[in-house]
């Protein structure tokens, strides 16, 4: 059985994931967000543990991290500080997988267009995992949309990004994510543009 740790539970992909986790795969659930007052669960809630926390806590994301198979980050904020946080508690827990959701042009890969300071943030949080010797996957969407198609590729980073324009649906990145998890070999440290399959 695998066990999933989703922190930013509350985040849209995440809502997204989750639902795709427990509709599709057998594995258990660690919900970590700040108020949970937000979720609404829809069944399964034998597979479930919701705990409200602040990833900034590192004793608390370290205890909700025990136990844990794979750590899924969604988040907004701090975000370096965010991932040295996740790393320290993934290393201090022995925890190995991280799936982290960043953004589309961290590395100036998107063919003609050049994003400034507003990508900083999923820059160094990129920076701080990769630096990492977690057996890390780094996503990089394109513009998102609530669709629930599944319909994506990806690129490798270092690869320019296909189709910047084209939106993905959240839907998309979520089966992603669950593949991602529910394979522990795949896709291990690298860095993934996802976009709308042209």
């Amino acid at each position: 059985m695998t066990n999933i740790l989703v922190l930013g539970a509350h985040g849209q992909i995440a809502r997204v994931a989750t639902d795709l986790f427990l509709t599709e795969t057998p594995a258990n659930l660690t919900l970590y967000l700040r108020n949970s007052q937000r979720l609404r669960l829809s069944g399964h809630e034998d597979r479930v543990r919701v705990v409200e926390g602040d990833v900034l806590d590192l004793s608390a994301l370290k205890a909700a991290m025990a136990g844990q198979d794979v750590v899924y980050a969604n988040l907004d904020g701090p975000l370096a500080q965010l991932a040295r946080t996740i790393v320290k508690a993934m290393v201090a827990t022995g925890v190995k997988r991280l799936i982290f959701v960043s953004s589309m042009g961290i590395y100036d890969e998107v063919p003609g267009q050049r994003y400034q300071g507003v990508l900083d943030p999923y820059r160094d949080a990129a920076k701080v995992i990769e630096a990492s010797d977690l057996d890390y996957t780094i996503l990089r969407p394109a513009w998102l949309n609530d669709s629930g198609e599944v319909d994506y590729g990806t690129t490798q980073k270092g690869e320019s990004f296909k189709n910047p324009a084209g939106m993905v649906s959240r839907r998309s990145v979520a089966h992603l994510i669950v593949q991602l998890a529910m394979n522990p070999g795949l896709d291990v440290r690298c860095s993934l543009g996802v976009h709308k399959a042209a």
